[in-house]
């Protein structure tokens, strides 16, 4: 533990009137999967693998993580499907883009086989091509041009979201996908219909069919490619406008042609507007606040501060996270956090703080406090 204190205080580059926080790496280290273990030490406590060897071998020797990995078929898919969740506590029906996100998050690298399999459908997918099989689980035999044109719009935003997590922002594949992404995003931001985007067909209020806000999979996307993100400031400013607005009480469904579809997964606004919804699902906070801590936009939002500081102020002596009532162990409601959460095997004994414990220090590195290693 001495040597990887060390090692960390070399590589700290910290603005020095940045907040201390104390980060329990040695805890971790003696309760957390291999996984959180190695992502403590090189995304918080900033140890460089080359320094510490080991610590790049760690991933791999998660049970979980290989399970999912041995379960990819051939054509690099798991189970021939792109966004579906697994029934259950196990793997079984899980798409690709949740399950490729799930290895990077376990910590495996973008190099590893079961990743650079999966990699060549996934960029195929960015180009929406217009084989009706690359729709996958959004295809079917009576799918409309409509249906077509949504469900590969969708698989492009997805696949973007997985290829900029595993480290692909410079490919220029996903950079052009990023960017026609972004520009029909900003294009709805920077229009009128983004401030009423509701018609109202029979007693329901739904989306217009050209609206077109942003959803979870191009923040995600965006969150992953900070130097893109520098490259468009002015979309970022808007952005950062919109998903500070009040969340309408409308159910996220649009017009589609003839069709009303839901769309679970568009962002209509601030999706973590107070402490309610922290308490309500704490995986999903966390997931939102590292988001925006990736944005830089957690920083200006004294709102979403607050919020995290009340993750900061819920830790123990020692730097451990602990819920404020009860004793068990968190769980989330939202399917978008499947790919980050839980990522321990066990859910009993100190193993349920390890997660929470490990984001909570990952995001006040993200935004740039000192980390001091206890």
């Amino acid at each position: 533990m001495a040597q990887l204190t060390s090692v960390a205080d070399d590589l700290q580059t910290t603005d020095p009137d940045a907040p201390v926080f104390q980060f329990p790496l040695g805890w971790l280290l003696d309760h957390a999967s291999p996984s959180i273990q190695a992502r403590a030490c090189r995304e918080v406590a900033g140890i460089d693998s080359a320094a510490e060897p080991g610590i790049g071998h760690l991933p791999y020797s998660n049970l979980d993580a290989m399970r999912l990995a041995v379960t990819q078929s051939v054509d690099g898919t798991w189970n021939h499907a792109m966004l579906s969740l697994p029934e259950g506590g196990g793997f079984d029906g899980v798409g690709t883009i949740p399950a490729t996100r799930r290895l990077l998050e376990y910590g495996w690298d973008k190099e590893s086989p079961p990743l650079m399999l999966a990699r060549r459908i996934l960029f195929r997918l960015l180009a929406e091509d217009n084989d009706p099989q690359l729709l996958f689980e959004l295809g079917g035999g009576d799918t409309s041009q409509v249906g077509a044109l949504r469900a590969r719009a969708i698989l492009r935003e997805a696949s973007s979201s997985a290829l900029a997590q595993a480290g692909y922002e410079s490919d220029p594949r996903l950079r052009g996908a990023a960017r026609r992404i972004l520009e029909r995003m900003d294009a709805f931001l920077d229009s009128a219909i983004a401030e009423k985007p509701w018609v109202r067909v029979g007693n329901r209020h739904v989306l217009t069919e050209t609206a077109a806000p942003p959803s979870i999979y191009t923040l995600t996307m965006l969150a992953y490619m900070p130097i893109f993100r520098s490259e468009h400031y002015p979309e970022m400013e808007r952005l950062y406008a919109y998903l500070t607005q009040p969340k309408p009480t409308q159910e996220s469904v649009q017009l589609y042609g003839k069709e009303i579809i839901t769309q679970p997964h568009l962002v209509m606004g601030d999706l973590l507007h107070n402490r309610n919804v922290v308490d309500a699902d704490v995986p999903f906070a966390l997931m939102w606040l590292e988001m925006m801590a990736r944005f830089n936009f957690l920083k200006r939002n004294e709102n979403w501060l607050k919020m995290f500081e009340r993750f900061v102020d819920d830790r123990d002596r020692r730097g451990i996270w602990h819920p404020r009532k009860g004793q068990d162990a968190p769980t989330t409601s939202s399917p978008f956090v499947w790919p980050m959460f839980p990522l321990e095997r066990s859910l009993t004994d100190e193993q349920r703080w390890t997660e929470v414990t490990f984001r909570v220090g990952l995001i006040a590195k993200l935004l740039g406090w000192r980390i001091e290693l206890v």
